[in-house]
Protein backbone atom coordinates (compact mmCIF):
# COMPACT_ATOMS: atom_id res chain seq x y z
CA UNK A 1 0.00 0.00 0.00
CA UNK A 2 1.40 3.67 -1.02
CA UNK A 3 2.36 5.50 2.34
CA UNK A 4 -0.13 8.67 1.34
CA UNK A 5 -0.20 10.84 4.27
CA UNK A 6 -3.46 11.63 5.50
CA UNK A 7 -2.19 14.73 7.74
CA UNK A 8 1.53 17.29 8.09
CA UNK A 9 1.14 14.89 11.70
CA UNK A 10 -0.49 11.83 10.93
CA UNK A 11 -2.09 9.49 13.02
CA UNK A 12 -0.68 8.95 16.62
CA UNK A 13 1.37 5.77 16.90
CA UNK A 14 -0.79 3.91 18.77
CA UNK A 15 -2.94 3.93 15.96
CA UNK A 16 -0.11 2.83 13.91
CA UNK A 17 0.46 -0.59 16.28
CA UNK A 18 -3.42 -0.92 15.72
CA UNK A 19 -2.81 -1.08 12.37
CA UNK A 20 -0.10 -3.17 12.03
CA UNK A 21 -1.94 -5.67 14.26
CA UNK A 22 -5.04 -5.63 12.11
CA UNK A 23 -2.79 -6.67 8.70
CA UNK A 24 -1.22 -9.33 10.94
CA UNK A 25 -4.60 -10.59 12.12
CA UNK A 26 -5.99 -10.56 8.34
CA UNK A 27 -2.92 -12.06 6.68
CA UNK A 28 -2.27 -8.79 4.79
CA UNK A 29 0.99 -7.66 6.20
CA UNK A 30 3.19 -7.44 2.76
CA UNK A 31 4.33 -3.84 4.18
CA UNK A 32 3.87 -1.51 6.87
CA UNK A 33 0.23 0.51 7.58
CA UNK A 34 -0.22 3.59 5.70
CA UNK A 35 -1.31 6.28 7.71
CA UNK A 36 -4.60 6.42 5.44
CA UNK A 37 -5.26 2.58 7.08
CA UNK A 38 -4.66 4.14 10.07
CA UNK A 39 -7.15 6.76 10.53
CA UNK A 40 -10.09 4.24 8.87
CA UNK A 41 -9.31 1.92 11.55
CA UNK A 42 -9.42 4.02 14.60
CA UNK A 43 -13.14 5.39 13.51
CA UNK A 44 -13.97 1.89 13.01
CA UNK A 45 -12.45 0.98 16.59
CA UNK A 46 -14.16 4.33 18.20
CA UNK A 47 -17.56 3.78 16.79
CA UNK A 48 -17.93 0.21 17.69
CA UNK A 49 -16.69 1.12 21.33
CA UNK A 50 -19.58 3.57 20.95
CA UNK A 51 -21.33 1.18 19.56
CA UNK A 52 -21.09 -0.91 22.89
CA UNK A 53 -22.00 1.90 24.68
CA UNK A 54 -25.37 2.02 22.85
CA UNK A 55 -26.28 -1.23 23.43
CA UNK A 56 -25.83 -1.27 27.06
CA UNK A 57 -28.02 1.62 27.16
CA UNK A 58 -30.50 -0.66 25.45
CA UNK A 59 -30.82 -3.23 28.06
CA UNK A 60 -30.93 -0.54 30.53
CA UNK A 61 -33.67 0.84 28.87
CA UNK A 62 -35.59 -2.68 28.30
CA UNK A 63 -34.63 -3.31 31.89
CA UNK A 64 -36.20 -0.16 33.25
CA UNK A 65 -39.60 -0.53 30.83
CA UNK A 66 -39.86 -4.28 32.74
CA UNK A 67 -39.41 -3.09 36.25
CA UNK A 68 -43.33 -1.53 35.07
CA UNK A 69 -44.67 -5.10 35.11
CA UNK A 70 -43.36 -5.63 38.82
CA UNK A 71 -46.50 -6.06 41.55
CA UNK A 72 -46.02 -2.28 43.50
CA UNK A 73 -44.59 -0.51 40.63
CA UNK A 74 -46.41 2.73 39.29
CA UNK A 75 -46.66 0.72 35.98
CA UNK A 76 -47.79 -2.02 37.09
CA UNK A 77 -51.81 -1.55 36.00
CA UNK A 78 -52.18 -2.92 33.02
CA UNK A 79 -53.45 1.16 31.49
CA UNK A 80 -50.54 2.34 32.52
CA UNK A 81 -47.64 -0.74 31.25
CA UNK A 82 -48.46 1.44 27.63
CA UNK A 83 -45.99 4.66 29.05
CA UNK A 84 -42.74 2.21 29.95
CA UNK A 85 -43.25 0.57 26.50
CA UNK A 86 -43.78 4.11 24.69
CA UNK A 87 -40.97 5.20 26.38
CA UNK A 88 -38.64 2.48 25.66
CA UNK A 89 -40.04 2.69 21.87
CA UNK A 90 -38.85 6.82 22.13
CA UNK A 91 -35.53 5.76 23.62
CA UNK A 92 -35.03 2.72 20.52
CA UNK A 93 -35.90 5.79 18.14
CA UNK A 94 -32.85 7.92 19.54
CA UNK A 95 -30.35 4.88 19.70
CA UNK A 96 -31.13 4.65 16.03
CA UNK A 97 -30.37 8.16 14.94
CA UNK A 98 -27.43 7.88 17.31
CA UNK A 99 -26.03 4.84 15.47
CA UNK A 100 -27.09 6.53 12.52
CA UNK A 101 -24.93 9.52 13.07
CA UNK A 102 -21.83 7.48 14.23
CA UNK A 103 -21.60 5.64 10.29
CA UNK A 104 -21.91 9.15 9.18
CA UNK A 105 -18.63 10.00 11.01
CA UNK A 106 -17.06 6.48 9.57
CA UNK A 107 -18.77 7.87 5.82
CA UNK A 108 -17.32 11.02 6.09
CA UNK A 109 -13.50 9.95 7.24
CA UNK A 110 -13.45 7.46 4.47
CA UNK A 111 -14.28 10.40 1.93
CA UNK A 112 -11.94 12.54 3.56
CA UNK A 113 -9.68 9.77 3.31
CA UNK A 114 -10.36 9.04 -0.53
CA UNK A 115 -10.17 12.64 -1.88
CA UNK A 116 -6.50 12.39 0.15
CA UNK A 117 -5.45 9.46 -2.12
CA UNK A 118 -3.30 10.41 -5.21
CA UNK A 119 -5.34 8.03 -7.63
CA UNK A 120 -8.17 5.82 -7.16
CA UNK A 121 -8.79 2.01 -8.48
CA UNK A 122 -10.51 2.45 -11.82
CA UNK A 123 -13.48 -0.35 -11.24
CA UNK A 124 -13.99 -0.70 -7.67
CA UNK A 125 -15.54 -3.38 -6.01
CA UNK A 126 -19.21 -3.09 -4.85
CA UNK A 127 -19.96 -5.76 -2.70
CA UNK A 128 -24.37 -6.90 -2.23
CA UNK A 129 -25.00 -7.67 1.08
CA UNK A 130 -24.09 -11.62 0.20
CA UNK A 131 -20.92 -11.02 -0.18
CA UNK A 132 -20.47 -8.50 2.40
CA UNK A 133 -22.50 -11.34 5.24
CA UNK A 134 -21.61 -14.70 3.66
CA UNK A 135 -24.47 -16.73 3.17
CA UNK A 136 -24.04 -19.02 6.40
CA UNK A 137 -23.60 -15.64 8.14
CA UNK A 138 -26.47 -14.11 6.74
CA UNK A 139 -28.56 -17.20 7.42
CA UNK A 140 -27.33 -17.80 11.11
CA UNK A 141 -28.40 -13.84 11.76
CA UNK A 142 -31.92 -14.42 9.84
CA UNK A 143 -32.59 -17.67 11.99
CA UNK A 144 -31.45 -15.87 14.90
CA UNK A 145 -33.32 -12.70 14.94
CA UNK A 146 -36.74 -15.34 13.47
CA UNK A 147 -36.12 -17.41 17.12
CA UNK A 148 -35.66 -14.47 19.21
CA UNK A 149 -39.14 -12.93 18.13
CA UNK A 150 -40.78 -16.31 18.07
CA UNK A 151 -40.18 -16.93 21.77
CA UNK A 152 -41.21 -13.12 22.61
CA UNK A 153 -44.31 -14.30 20.81
CA UNK A 154 -45.00 -17.61 22.54
CA UNK A 155 -44.28 -15.81 25.76
CA UNK A 156 -46.94 -12.84 24.84
CA UNK A 157 -49.75 -15.48 23.78
CA UNK A 158 -49.46 -18.11 26.94
CA UNK A 159 -48.97 -15.84 29.54
CA UNK A 160 -50.46 -13.08 31.24
CA UNK A 161 -50.06 -10.03 33.73
CA UNK A 162 -46.40 -9.65 34.81
CA UNK A 163 -45.12 -12.03 31.99
CA UNK A 164 -46.63 -10.40 29.09
CA UNK A 165 -45.47 -7.37 29.68
CA UNK A 166 -42.37 -8.61 29.95
CA UNK A 167 -42.53 -10.41 26.65
CA UNK A 168 -43.75 -7.16 25.00
CA UNK A 169 -40.60 -5.32 26.08
CA UNK A 170 -38.49 -8.29 24.66
CA UNK A 171 -40.40 -8.00 21.42
CA UNK A 172 -39.99 -3.93 21.13
CA UNK A 173 -36.11 -4.80 22.10
CA UNK A 174 -35.75 -6.92 19.17
CA UNK A 175 -37.21 -5.34 16.41
CA UNK A 176 -34.78 -2.26 17.28
CA UNK A 177 -31.83 -4.33 17.44
CA UNK A 178 -33.03 -5.77 14.11
CA UNK A 179 -34.01 -2.16 12.42
CA UNK A 180 -30.51 -1.29 13.92
CA UNK A 181 -28.87 -4.42 11.85
CA UNK A 182 -30.51 -3.69 8.86
CA UNK A 183 -29.54 -0.01 8.71
CA UNK A 184 -25.54 -0.52 9.28
CA UNK A 185 -25.79 -2.84 6.78
CA UNK A 186 -27.75 0.06 4.16
CA UNK A 187 -24.71 2.12 5.75
CA UNK A 188 -21.87 -0.28 4.72
CA UNK A 189 -23.49 -0.84 0.70
CA UNK A 190 -23.38 2.75 0.48
CA UNK A 191 -20.03 3.57 1.96
CA UNK A 192 -17.40 4.41 -1.15
CA UNK A 193 -14.33 2.40 -2.05
CA UNK A 194 -11.13 4.16 -0.54
CA UNK A 195 -8.23 2.08 -2.26
CA UNK A 196 -5.54 3.14 -5.01
CA UNK A 197 -4.26 -0.46 -6.15
CA UNK A 198 -5.38 -4.35 -5.64
CA UNK A 199 -3.42 -4.48 -1.88
CA UNK A 200 -5.44 -1.38 -0.67
CA UNK A 201 -8.42 -2.30 -2.65
CA UNK A 202 -7.84 -6.09 -0.76
CA UNK A 203 -7.96 -4.42 3.17
CA UNK A 204 -11.09 -2.17 2.05
CA UNK A 205 -12.87 -5.19 1.34
CA UNK A 206 -11.61 -6.94 4.85
CA UNK A 207 -12.69 -3.51 6.37
CA UNK A 208 -16.26 -3.87 5.02
CA UNK A 209 -17.26 -7.18 5.40
CA UNK A 210 -15.94 -7.12 9.44
CA UNK A 211 -18.35 -4.40 10.10
CA UNK A 212 -20.99 -5.87 8.79
CA UNK A 213 -20.60 -9.33 10.29
CA UNK A 214 -20.07 -7.43 13.62
CA UNK A 215 -23.13 -5.89 13.01
CA UNK A 216 -25.13 -8.85 12.22
CA UNK A 217 -23.46 -10.53 16.01
CA UNK A 218 -26.59 -12.49 17.47
CA UNK A 219 -24.74 -12.05 20.99
CA UNK A 220 -27.34 -9.26 22.18
CA UNK A 221 -30.16 -11.35 20.59
CA UNK A 222 -29.47 -14.49 22.78
CA UNK A 223 -29.00 -12.14 25.92
CA UNK A 224 -31.99 -10.29 25.39
CA UNK A 225 -34.59 -13.35 26.02
CA UNK A 226 -32.53 -14.01 29.54
CA UNK A 227 -32.43 -10.97 30.67
CA UNK A 228 -36.21 -9.73 30.00
CA UNK A 229 -38.20 -12.82 31.23
CA UNK A 230 -36.00 -14.87 33.28
CA UNK A 231 -38.08 -15.29 36.65
CA UNK A 232 -41.30 -13.73 34.49
CA UNK A 233 -42.35 -16.88 31.81
CA UNK A 234 -42.86 -20.74 32.68
CA UNK A 235 -40.27 -23.06 32.99
CA UNK A 236 -40.90 -24.51 29.39
CA UNK A 237 -39.86 -20.88 27.89
CA UNK A 238 -36.82 -21.35 30.26
CA UNK A 239 -35.93 -24.19 28.54
CA UNK A 240 -36.68 -23.05 25.36
CA UNK A 241 -34.26 -20.28 25.68
CA UNK A 242 -31.26 -22.05 26.97
CA UNK A 243 -31.85 -24.57 24.12
CA UNK A 244 -31.75 -21.02 21.36
CA UNK A 245 -28.47 -20.24 23.32
CA UNK A 246 -27.03 -23.44 23.33
CA UNK A 247 -27.81 -23.92 19.76
CA UNK A 248 -26.99 -20.34 18.77
CA UNK A 249 -23.45 -20.97 20.05
CA UNK A 250 -22.94 -24.28 18.22
CA UNK A 251 -23.77 -23.00 15.28
CA UNK A 252 -21.66 -19.24 15.42
CA UNK A 253 -18.68 -21.74 15.45
CA UNK A 254 -19.54 -23.97 12.61
CA UNK A 255 -19.84 -21.11 10.37
CA UNK A 256 -16.45 -19.88 11.68
CA UNK A 257 -15.06 -22.82 11.67
CA UNK A 258 -16.02 -24.10 7.72
CA UNK A 259 -16.56 -20.16 6.36
CA UNK A 260 -13.38 -18.68 5.09
CA UNK A 261 -11.52 -15.73 6.82
CA UNK A 262 -12.13 -12.40 5.47
CA UNK A 263 -8.57 -11.73 3.89
CA UNK A 264 -9.65 -14.65 1.56
CA UNK A 265 -13.26 -14.24 1.12
CA UNK A 266 -12.15 -10.27 0.26
CA UNK A 267 -9.19 -11.72 -2.47
CA UNK A 268 -11.85 -13.88 -4.01
CA UNK A 269 -14.50 -10.63 -4.83
CA UNK A 270 -11.01 -8.41 -5.76
CA UNK A 271 -10.26 -11.09 -8.15
CA UNK A 272 -13.67 -10.76 -10.04
CA UNK A 273 -12.41 -7.71 -11.34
Amino acid sequence: MTNTPMSDAGPPPADIRCAETWLRRHGLSDGPPTPLLATRLAVRRRVRLLGSVLLAVLFVAASLAQVAALPGASGGSGSSRIVPVMALSASIVALLLTQVLLDAWVRRVDRRAGAALPRRVTHPVQLGWAALLGRPHAVMAGATFACAFALGVSALLVTEGTARHAAVVLLVAVIGVALGAVLQLREMLARPVVAEDEVSLTADVVMRIEDARESSAPAVLWALPVVLLSGFAPGWWSAASAGFLVAGVLALVAVHVRAPSYAATARRAVGLR
